[in-house]
């Protein structure tokens, strides 16, 4: 879909987590740091208007909407970005380890994941504005499974006992992932397909911190640069003359 009409300036709101806050891991500090130069950061001061960016740290696609509604009277977006899942999908893995026999769910049941998602987008088509969707970035097994189960040997053998192998973690986002893309087809949504991107690279991995699931600095700008082929394919007028080097 696209604008009614063209204006001058458009407002843009970023939904999403903390990928879209613009947190890293940083191995010199230990700790999560916000980057200035996020994938918003880049391409900000490419597009005409305003970027209000009302991302979160641990954020599910359900809290991001339930923010949305008071966004969407504050800043009146004309396209909001939609970056969700990398939370949605995961466990609380201390509770995993702690009870590797049980079942466990994750933070966003899969099928209401699904049907959440394309409740947004046709919410915000309703009110012609433009749902930008992201399809996940991919994580690294190995490094996230070192991560979740902090380098303790007792505490990683009952996660592998629960999942039966480290590569399922990278099976079950992906699997969200899907959803995204089915999403996308079914409600006809143009896609932000960033994991296609990182993984056009020989090793995706050098794009991702050592946490095995946020991408780096390199990883922003890879993103930052499919935003704006995706703008620039789809919605020319939104952007400025510059284009990120």
């Amino acid at each position: 879909m696209g604008m009614k009409t063209v204006k001058e300036n458009y407002n843009f709101l970023v939904l999403g987590d903390s990928i879209s806050r613009g947190i890293i891991y940083s191995e010199e500090k230990g700790k999560y740091v916000p980057i200035k130069e996020s994938y918003v950061g880049l391409i900000q001061n490419k597009l005409k208007g305003t970027v209000n960016n009302v991302a979160k740290f641990g954020n599910t696609l359900l809290r991001g909407m339930e923010r949305l509604q008071k966004e969407l009277i504050k800043n009146k977006p004309d396209v909001v970005f939609i970056e969700f899942g990398g939370n949605d999908c995961d466990f609380n893995w201390q509770e995993v380890a702690e009870n590797p026999d049980a079942e466990h769910e994750p933070k966003t049941n899969f099928d209401v994941f699904k049907t959440q998602l394309k409740v947004l987008i046709r919410n915000l088509e309703s009110m012609n504005i433009i749902p930008a969707l992201m399809t996940l970035p991919p994580l690294d097994p190995d490094r996230y499974f070192k991560w979740i189960s902090h380098g303790n040997e007792e505490m990683g053998k009952n996660i592998l006992k629960w999942l039966g192998s480290v590569s399922k973690i990278y099976w079950w986002q992906e699997k969200y992932n899907s959803a995204i893309l089915n999403v996308a087809e079914e409600t006809k949504t143009k896609l932000i397909d960033v994991r296609s991107a990182f993984l056009d690279y020989p090793d995706f991995r050098k794009l991702i911190c050592i946490d095995g699931i946020h991408p780096n600095e390199s990883g922003h700008k890879v993103i930052a640069n499919k935003i704006y082929e995706y703008i620039k394919v789809n919605y020319p007028y939104l952007l400025k003359e510059n284009i990120i080097e």
